[in-house]
């Protein structure tokens, strides 16, 4: 007779678990392997290896490594993507808080993690693979940009935010934070101080949130045209 602290996971054979969970260690194993490798250097072989796995187990879940790749990515970014819309959608508070909770929460389940080499990747190789740049941007870039633009646009409504292009403001928030991740993965060993990301991503948000005039500075001189 089962006890209620049984699950229908626990109460199977250990083989037919394994079997269960081995999507899950497959798109960990390519997860590591691509970001360590890049994409051209990952070899479905290698991956089946670090699974534990054979090849040919590797192809009942995945067609092609393309196929991993957004296996991947769908796997582990789309979903904090998600909370992030959620979060966006139902917050009650001033879009400042909104904001913050956001890029310390971006921070904090991606950048800090394995999943922010993704971006080094792709900025490296898209170039190489049009077809998997073209999955990310429209499944990832895209539905960020919105976010965040949305985020502006919820800020301005409210006279939380002064008025500005929330499109052109989305790209220069993303830059820097792209900037960061770079830094970690690839640009820290040249460094002889290394960034401290907590350190720049609230330097960072406090600049986006306050700017660098002071409140009684006055609005600046528009330059003559040349």
């Amino acid at each position: 007779m089962n006890t209620s602290s049984d699950t229908p996971t626990e109460n199977k054979p250990r083989w037919e678990r394994r079997k269960d969970e081995r999507p899950q260690e497959l798109l960990a194993a390519a997860l590591d392997l691509f970001v360590d490798k890049g994409f051209a250097a990952t070899r479905l072989t290698d991956v089946a290896a670090r699974a534990g796995v054979s090849k040919g187990t590797l192809y009942l879940y995945f067609t092609n490594k393309e196929d991993l790749f957004k296996a991947v990515v769908r796997e582990n970014l789309l979903p904090v993507l998600g909370d992030a819309e959620n979060l966006a959608d139902t917050f009650d508070g001033h879009s400042a808080d909104l904001f913050r909770d956001i890029m310390l929460g971006w921070w904090r389940r991606i950048g800090d993690t394995k999943l922010s080499g993704i971006t080094k990747l792709m900025m490296a190789e898209s170039g190489n693979f049009p077809e998997l740049a073209q999955f990310y941007h429209q499944e990832v870039i895209l539905r960020g940009n919105a976010m965040i633009a949305r985020i502006l646009e919820r800020g301005m409504a409210r006279g939380e935010f002064r008025h500005i292009d929330p499109h052109l403001t989305t790209q220069a928030i993303i830059a820097p934070m792209i900037m960061l991740m770079m830094s970690k993965h690839a640009f820290c060993i040249c460094q002889a101080r290394p960034v401290a990301p907590l350190d720049y991503l609230n330097n960072f948000i406090d600049l986006c949130l306050y700017g660098m005039l002071r409140d009684d500075a006055g609005a600046p001189r528009t330059p003559a045209p040349c």
